[in-house]
């Protein structure tokens, strides 16, 4: 299938895998010095980061569905069994069905694409992922005329994922995009990150990345895709809605209740590394501003 958008990043831009994985440690350490409004490394006198290995740099995410705590994912998902793995497209679709991931995977032309990366706690990077446009699933599936959202829904699986067994949020995870956002070219269904298959703890097999969209819409191990006429749920929106809005995006005139989105550090510039301006969308404002236009951004947030 046809591609239709052009990177203008390239593995020189791409932050350095030790440091993207270690970001969570990266900001718990620079906390514990008193210094949490900082976002850089774990730097010596030279500015330098500490060499981390694999099994270090991926013990601090978020993924609620092994628990809150930020070490409990790398402690429980090695018990998520990821293949084999089916994922249902249903709703206003020509082709409904449970489609295995490797049928898809055989079906999809995947390639890698280097995306920047921003969090909603303010800092960045380039990320390297592989995967397949999610435009080319849907229309694998064969949209109707008169869907307007695609909506995304976590695996509920509480025997391998044991935060499910508590009702931090209504269980499964589910979130959701209008069409035209899920139909951009920029937006990836990513099964590898740095070369290699995605860790469980970081959304194994497949998840999705919306890199306008980075830190709000990346919904993980996708179990379900519908394809609707209503604008769906969404986890976050449902428990706060005041801070996480449908069409949340990175905006820095739009600060999140609780920290700002105008400036951000870029993850490995060093202790002290200088705040820059946010770019709107992330940067890819050339790309995707003509989603949006006539919409209050303040409003729908």
């Amino acid at each position: 299938m046809a591609k239709r958008w052009t990177n203008d990043l390239t593995h020189d831009d791409v932050t350095p895998q030790s440091q993207y994985l270690n970001r969570r440690q990266i900001m718990a350490g620079i906390a514990g010095l008193g210094l949490a409004g900082v976002m850089g490394g774990e730097a010596n006198a030279a500015g330098k980061l500490k060499p981390n290995d694999w099994d270090t740099i991926t013990r601090y995410n978020n993924f609620y569905e092994f628990g809150t705590s930020k070490d409990d994912p790398a402690k429980h998902a090695h018990k998520l069994t990821t293949d084999p793995w089916t994922i249902k497209i249903d709703g206003m679709v020509d082709n409904p069905g449970e489609y295995a991931l490797g049928d898809i995977l055989s079906k999809m032309t995947t390639e890698e694409r280097i995306y920047r990366f921003r969090c909603v706690e303010a800092w960045s990077m380039v990320v390297p992922w592989n995967g397949f446009e999610l435009a080319d699933l849907l229309q694998m599936a064969g949209i109707q005329e008169g869907a307007k959202y695609v909506a995304f829904e976590t695996l509920m699986r509480p025997e391998e994922m044991p935060g499910q067994k508590r009702p931090v949020i209504d269980w499964p995870y589910v979130e959701g995009l209008r069409l035209d956002e899920a139909m951009h070219p920029l937006t990836l269904m990513a099964t590898g990150i740095y070369g290699k298959p995605i860790p469980n703890q970081n959304g194994a097999p497949i998840r999705l990345v919306v890199p306008w969209k980075y830190g709000f819409k990346s919904i993980k191990s996708i179990v379900r895709v519908t394809l609707t006429d209503r604008e769906p749920p969404t986890s976050w929106n449902k428990l706060i809605s005041r801070e996480y809005g449908f069409y949340s995006n990175v905006n820095p005139n739009v600060d999140h209740p609780r920290w700002s989105q105008a400036t951000e550090r870029t993850i490995g510039g060093g202790l002290f590394a200088k705040r820059k301006p946010t770019l709107l969308f992330n940067g890819y404002e050339a790309d995707v501003a003509k989603l949006y236009e006539g919409m209050d951004l303040k409003r729908n947030f």
